[in-house]
């Protein structure tokens, strides 16, 4: 039986590397020169550091753009507030990965609104789509395509 996955994952590597060019770039413009801005990647948090707001929204517009130019949908992103601790302020950045269980229960609700011959039932972090047609899988990935879901999703394992 024809089958699929629903995922939503971030390739690690890529956003090591435009992080790392966002530090370049910030230690060569000039309008952070004598500053003290910086940015750093946890495990699946960005955290922006600079003098200003106004310098972190430049931070973070420099973050989409390098984000974006190396294929992540800046859709994962949960941007936090600025907090100031005396001279410095800090913007933390959350990377989304998974599919959580309100967003899994809202795409199985949307696969089973749609009337295909499909079922989807929920595993961990993924979701699993089988059904007798191929045709109906390609419809449940490009309906879901279509869907402004808060979340990037990538369609892994299609199996005949």
């Amino acid at each position: 039986m024809p089958s699929f996955d629903i995922i939503s994952e971030l390739d690690q590597h890529e956003v090591k590397n435009a992080i790392d060019q966002v530090v370049k770039e910030i230690t060569t413009r000039f309008d952070f020169k004598g500053t003290e801005s910086s940015v750093e990647l946890t495990d699946e948090k960005v955290i922006m550091t600079s003098e200003s707001t106004f310098q972190l929204q430049q931070i973070f517009s420099v973050v989409c753009a390098k984000l974006s130019r190396r294929g992540i949908d800046i859709a994962c992103m949960e941007v936090g507030d600025a907090k100031g601790s005396g001279k410095l302020m800090h913007q933390e950045i959350t990377l989304k990965q998974g599919i959580e269980s309100v967003l899994a229960k809202k795409i199985v609700k949307l696969i089973k609104d749609k009337k295909l011959k499909v079922q989807a039932a929920i595993n961990g972090d993924k979701i699993r789509v089988t059904g007798k047609n191929r045709d109906d899988l390609q419809d449940v990935i490009q309906m879901l395509r279509n869907e402004k879901l808060e979340q990037p999703l990538q369609f892994d394992n299609f199996r005949d």
